[in-house]
C-alpha cells in the first residue's frame, strides 16, 4: 500500500512508507484521504519523513487531502519534509498554501493549538 494510518481521537497520522510519492501510491493515498474524511476525521497529519521524491500526482494527493480537511473545518498538516520534497513545495508555492511543520510532535502541538483557536472563535 505504501503508507500506514494511525487513528487517534482528534486526528489521524498518515505515514508514507515509500521513498517516492508518485503515481504508484498517490491514487490509494487520495482514496485513503477520502475514506478518512467520510468517517468524519477532519484533522490529518501527513508524515513524509521517509520520502525523498514527489511528483505531480503526489502533490495532487496532498492538495486533495488539504481540501477535504478544510471543507470539514479541519486541519491538514505535512510534516517531515526531506530537502528535495521541501524544495518542490517551495518551487510549486505550496508552502504558502499548506501547513508544513518540521516534526510529528510539533505537528500534533500545532493541531491542538488550531483546535483551541477554532473553539475560541466559535465562542465569540
Amino acid at each position: 500500500m505504501g503508507f500506514e494510518v494511525a487513528k487517534h481521537d482528534k486526528y489521524s497520522v498518515v505515514k508514507v512508507k515509500a521513498d517516492k510519492l508518485d503515481s504508484s501510491i498517490s491514487a490509494s493515498l487520495k482514496a485513503e484521504f477520502i475514506v478518512l474524511n467520510a468517517d468524519g476525521l477532519k484533522n490529518i497529519i501527513l508524515d513524509l519523513s521517509g520520502t525523498t521524491y514527489c511528483d505531480s500526482s503526489g502533490l495532487s494527493a496532498i492538495l486533495i487531502g488539504n481540501r477535504l480537511c478544510r471543507n470539514l473545518d479541519g486541519t491538514f498538516i505535512v510534516t517531515g519534509l526531506q530537502a528535495p520534497v521541501a524544495k518542490l513545495m517551495t518551487i510549486s508555492q505550496l508552502d504558502t498554501v499548506l501547513h508544513i511543520v518540521p516534526t510529528l510532535n510539533e505537528s500534533i502541538d500545532f493541531l491542538f493549538m488550531e483546535e483551541i483557536e477554532k473553539g475560541l472563535d466559535k465562542k465569540e
